[in-house]
């Protein structure tokens, strides 16, 4: 074999110093010619293919996808037998990217075959205007080599393994973002400029320090894991990868706590989603198009955002729906949003909502009552999730959040006293805050009985009342 590879280097070697030798002396109009036919030749002697992959494509002004899968790809499965590696921060990461160096080499393993991958770079000279700096002073790309042999293997599979996992890797890597939308006065539907801002999500709550029934909870989390590995599952069905949610009960009770441990969970993004901000059903959709997958698309207190509480049932128009004739009614395009509860339902499950996948669609409201049955019925807000009052299993969470502590013997008082009130999580929560560095656990702990005490005192005192009793914070 040794002596194989040598004869077909020496002969390649030959054969690259006989046409730098000749291309010296022929016309320019013959070397084109002589290249062509002298790379077929080569060809023939040379069993390998290469593919090669730029940074950047076309005029260089946008880095090739391609690129970024490869090299996310390589620093994961590759780059730990290279000698030199670079680091770097990712785009949208909060971490460094190791990957292979300038002129390195690295070997990869795929289904019994052995492929070489190449990391190259040379200078190039910008043909951007002076105005416009250069994408890069130097032109990257990765190159591939295997036998031709397996061309078909390389074709069919391998290249799509790489796609695949180099995504994966960078969506693992990647910073996750809080999105919000921008009002659509401020921007052009028909440009190409987002209609969303962003900042970094880096809120800290999981599942683990949400305040809720464990059965209940672990409910949530496995409906939650099983939508994210049913991609074929829904696919095989016919539906769009998504998932409606629908969050109510009273103000405290965890509402926008839960969509944050959602997103940890899942590792999504979230698309926080002011509808009043939204000039009409037109731009509802251009938002829908520019979130991505793998997130969360949320529209806090629905019923306060739109008037879209069921007035289908009392025969009212709407601002955007029609005049008997047909036509659309005229308005002040200064006044309120013109999204529709038809746009928003079309936002849900319509056509439009197959564009990507792997959503889920969040709905919170303080008032579940209020809201039009289509909006919230199954198949657009899939599962309803009631975010009760403040029981025992939730306070053992908080206390163990707040005063790091699992048992007391105060916990029989509360456990008595939370079965004959209603406390919001939120207000336990305060009432379990240490106010100064001399509170100890006692201390939080009593304050938190006699806050429940003076609710229910006040409580029977209106018994005549059918009003549930619910503690105010402020009063502590």
């Amino acid at each position: 074999m040794f002596e194989k590879m040598a004869g077909v280097g020496s002969a390649m070697g030959s054969l690259l110093f006989l046409y730098t030798m000749l291309r010296q002396f022929l016309p320019p109009h013959l070397q084109a010619y002589f290249t062509a036919y002298m790379s077929k030749l080569l060809s023939w002697i040379d069993p390998y293919i290469y593919v090669s992959i730029p940074e950047y494509a076309g005029e260089r002004m946008k880095r090739s996808e391609a690129y970024a899968a490869v090299e996310a790809y390589l620093s994961a499965s590759c780059s730990q037998r290279a000698r030199k590696l670079k680091a770097e921060i990712g785009k949208d990461s909060d971490r460094l990217l190791v990957s292979m160096g300038d002129h390195e080499e690295v070997t990869d393993d795929f289904q019994g075959t052995k492929l070489w991958w190449t990391s190259t770079s040379r200078p190039t000279q910008s043909t951007s205007p002076p105005w416009r700096p250069a994408a890069s002073d130097e032109k990257r790309y990765y190159r591939l080599a295997f036998h031709k042999r397996q061309r078909e293997l390389v074709m069919s599979s391998y290249l799509s393994h790489v796609l695949k996992e180099g995504r994966e890797v960078t969506i693992k890597n990647r910073q996750r973002k809080l999105f919000t939308n921008i009002a659509s006065n401020k921007y052009d539907i028909l440009s190409r400029a987002s209609a969303w801002s962003h900042v970094v999500f880096e809120h800290p709550s999981t599942f683990a320090t949400l305040a809720m029934d464990p059965d209940k909870k672990k409910e949530i989390i496995d409906d939650l894991l099983a939508f994210r590995n049913r991609k074929e599952y829904y696919a095989k069905i016919g539906k769009a990868w998504k998932r409606g949610y629908l969050l109510y009960g009273p103000p405290g009770t965890g509402k926008s706590t839960m969509v944050a441990a959602m997103a940890n969970l899942l590792d999504y993004d979230i698309y926080d989603l002011e509808l009043t901000a939204v000039k009409d059903n037109t731009a509802l959709r251009k938002l829908f198009i520019e979130t991505t997958s793998k997130s969360i698309i949320v529209v806090e207190d629905v019923d306060c955002s739109l008037d879209l509480t069921g007035k289908r049932k009392d025969g009212k128009k709407t601002s955007g729906d029609k005049e008997d004739d047909g036509k659309e009614k005229k308005s002040d395009p200064e006044e309120s949003s013109k999204v529709t509860l038809s746009g928003l339902l079309n936002f849900i499950d319509g056509l439009w909502s197959a564009c990507g996948g792997e959503r889920l669609i969040v709905f919170t409201t303080n008032h579940i009552e209020k809201l039009d049955p289509a909006l919230i019925r199954r198949g657009r807000m899939d599962k309803h999730i009631e975010m009760s009052y403040c029981g025992f299993e939730a306070f053992k969470v908080l206390a163990k959040n707040y005063l790091d502590i699992d048992s007391h013997p105060l916990f029989d008082t509360i456990r008595q006293l939370l079965e004959e009130v209603n406390i919001t999580p939120a207000d336990v929560a305060e009432n379990l805050t240490p106010k100064s560095l001399n509170d100890g656990e006692e201390t939080c702990l009593g304050s938190l009985i006699q806050a429940l005490k003076r609710a229910k005192e006040e409580g029977n005192g209106e018994s005549s009342s059918s009003e549930e009793t619910v503690i105010d914070a402020s009063q502590n």
